[in-house]
């Protein structure tokens, strides 16, 4: 993509969402790229587009006035890019994407919704598995990329796309329901759920990390099911935040003492091989989050 119109979408993100930080986590570039991106804006066109406050950023009067213009320009320059694509052959193809439960659940129907609107007849082969198996996909060409934690194989390609916050499950008349924040090595004294049995989860490298030992009372790859036993008062849990997003369950959840997160990334083997498909996918990460 051109680079005046990177600088153009991370002025329309920041201005969006109000932050450069989480503007970088939506677009996959630092808080400091997006701020240099909007100063050599700002330096470019000789105006001030954003201003700072203790609640992030806000939009100038000038950025209020030149916004919509360069809103059109985008707007123009996909569908310019749609029409390019359609002649190139883009008209019909396959995005094979590997990914873990949270992600498909949570990131993907966003980001295909979107991408639909200008490219509808694409299709997807959408896999969930682990971690590892994800990677393993990505490195036999089985996928044509996937959502991993970081970090992951150093020969990847990978846009980061932020990190993600682990947090305890509890059902409402557990003993630890009622605290602020959940001890993290207090985790080994109540019975545990666990979501798979194969050591490649989030929660197995948090308790590896801290020298804990579990109560496993049930392992499962099912996400829901956990919630279920949890709810009913069968053992504890730790879950990514974004999966923890809309539940129908009657559970607590607490961040820990010590937070804990997870690095979310996009890999691939090579960005510049990838099929013509993926690389345009590739543009609409941003709306992950429903932007």
């Amino acid at each position: 993509m051109d680079s005046a119109l990177v600088k153009y979408r991370a002025f329309l993100t920041a201005a969006r969402l109000g932050s450069f930080t989480r503007a970088g986590e939506a677009l996959g570039y630092s808080q400091s790229g997006i701020s240099r991106m909007i100063a050599d804006l700002e330096r470019e066109w000789g105006v001030k587009l954003l201003e700072r406050d203790r609640g992030g950023v806000r939009l100038t009067s000038e950025g209020h006035e030149l916004a919509p213009a360069v809103q059109a320009v985008c707007d123009e320059h996909g569908r310019l890019q749609a029409r390019i694509d359609s002649m190139s052959g883009l008209e019909s193809g396959l995005i094979r994407i590997g990914t873990v439960t949270s992600v498909a659940t949570h990131w993907l129907p966003n980001i295909i919704k979107h991408f639909r609107e200008d490219y509808p007849n694409i299709d997807y082969e959408i896999t969930t598995r682990g971690y590892s198996e994800v990677e393993r996909m990505i490195a036999e060409g089985k996928v044509d990329c996937g959502f991993v934690r970081l970090p992951t194989w150093p020969n990847f390609d990978t846009i980061y796309l932020g990190r993600d916050e682990l947090k305890v499950v509890m059902a409402t008349d557990h003993p630890m329901a009622s605290v602020d924040r959940f001890p993290i090595r207090a985790l080994g004294d109540y019975p545990f759920m666990t979501i798979d049995k194969q050591g490649d989860s989030d929660i197995a490298t948090m308790l590896e990390k801290y020298g804990i030992h579990i109560q496993s009372s049930m392992t499962t790859w099912d996400d829901y099911a956990v919630f279920a036993m949890v709810e009913k008062g069968l053992g504890i849990s730790v879950q990514p935040a974004l999966i923890l997003q809309r539940l129908p369950f009657n559970i607590v959840i607490k961040s820990f003492d010590e937070p804990q997160y997870r690095e979310l990334a996009l890999a691939m083997r090579n960005r510049e091989t990838v099929p013509l498909a993926t690389k345009r996918f590739i543009d609409y990460l941003g709306y992950r989050k429903g932007e």
